[in-house]
């Protein structure tokens, strides 16, 4: 499963800057992601980059994360409206509670 997210990321990624690509990539690419969809997966992702940068407030090093973590939530919603449009609010109102 985790090739399918790398690959789904790095075709949603090709136009991005390569450094933010790479980190994107890296993300998804960690062997610890749970078992899920795409879009939980990605999601899971995003939510460990931003967590890195909460660890390091006002440190500048933890700028790319949160770049990465910006573009792995919207990824996120993208993929679950590829999935299925019908549930993107209940997916959208989980990730908000996830952040709560």
């Amino acid at each position: 499963m985790t090739s399918e997210v790398v690959e789904w990321a790095e075709r949603h990624t090709q136009d991005a800057p390569q450094v933010l690509r790479a980190r994107v990539v890296t993300l998804v690419s960690m062997a610890s992601l749970p078992p899920g969809t795409i879009p939980e997966r990605l999601a899971y992702a995003g939510r460990r980059a931003l967590v890195n940068v909460c660890d390091h407030p006002g440190d500048r090093s933890v700028a790319l994360d949160l770049l990465a973590a910006d573009a792995l939530i919207t990824m996120a919603l993208l993929a679950q409206a590829e999935l299925d449009p019908t549930e993107l609010g209940d997916f959208t109102q989980a990730l908000q509670e996830a952040a709560s």
